[in-house]
C-alpha cells in the first residue's frame, strides 16, 4: 500500500511539473555583445534576464525585464515576440595615441591602453522559436543600447543584432 501511496504522488507531481512549462533557460548570446544568458519567467508571460557579456574588449552584466507574447504569429504556435528593457554596467578598454619627443627632435608614437567604467540603458525585441521536440529555443533580436558614460560621454547603439540558443527547463 505504501509503494501505491508513493506511486500516486510521484505521478501527481510529475504531470503538475510539466503542465507547468519552463520556469528558467540558460543560454548564450552571438553579437556585438556577446556572453552567457540567464532567464528566469516571473510569469506565464514575463522574465528577468540576465546577460554576462562582453563588448569593446571589456566586460558588462545586464539585467532585463522581458515580455513575451506567445503564438503572435498566427502561421506559427511555436514562434514568440519578446521585447523588454533593462540596464547594463561593466568597464571597456580603448587604446590612445601618445606621442613624444626625444632629445634630438624625433617625433615618435605609441599606443597606450586606457580602460573605465560604462553603465547605461538597454531595450531589446527579439523573435525566438520554441523546438517542440527538444527544450532549445533559438532566435533572433535585436538590443539597442546607449552608455551614460564610458570612453565617450554618450554613445548609442541601435543595432546590436545577436543569434541566441536557449536550453528551458
Amino acid at each position: 500500500m505504501k509503494q501505491f501511496y508513493f506511486l500516486s504522488i510521484l505521478t501527481f507531481l510529475a504531470i503538475s511539473g510539466f503542465s507547468q512549462g519552463p520556469q528558467k533557460a540558460v543560454g548564450i548570446r552571438g553579437g556585438i555583445s556577446s556572453g552567457f544568458e540567464y532567464r528566469v519567467f516571473s510569469g506565464e508571460q514575463s522574465s528577468y534576464k540576465v546577460l554576462l557579456s562582453t563588448r569593446k574588449q571589456g566586460l558588462q552584466l545586464t539585467g532585463m525585464k522581458e515580455f513575451h507574447m506567445p503564438e503572435a504569429f498566427e502561421f506559427n504556435e511555436d514562434l514568440s515576440f519578446v521585447y523588454g528593457f533593462g540596464a547594463h554596467v561593466g568597464f571597456e578598454s580603448w587604446y590612445v595615441d601618445r606621442y613624444y619627443f626625444d632629445s634630438q627632435d624625433v617625433n615618435d608614437w605609441y599606443s597606450e591602453r586606457k580602460s573605465g567604467p560604462i553603465a547605461g540603458l538597454d531595450a531589446l525585441a527579439a523573435v525566438e522559436y520554441t523546438i517542440p521536440q527538444i527544450p532549445l529555443v533559438v532566435g533572433i533580436e535585436v538590443k539597442p543600447y546607449f552608455n551614460l558614460f564610458g570612453k565617450n560621454f554618450f554613445q548609442l547603439q541601435p543595432f546590436d543584432f545577436a543569434f541566441t540558443v536557449k536550453y528551458t527547463f
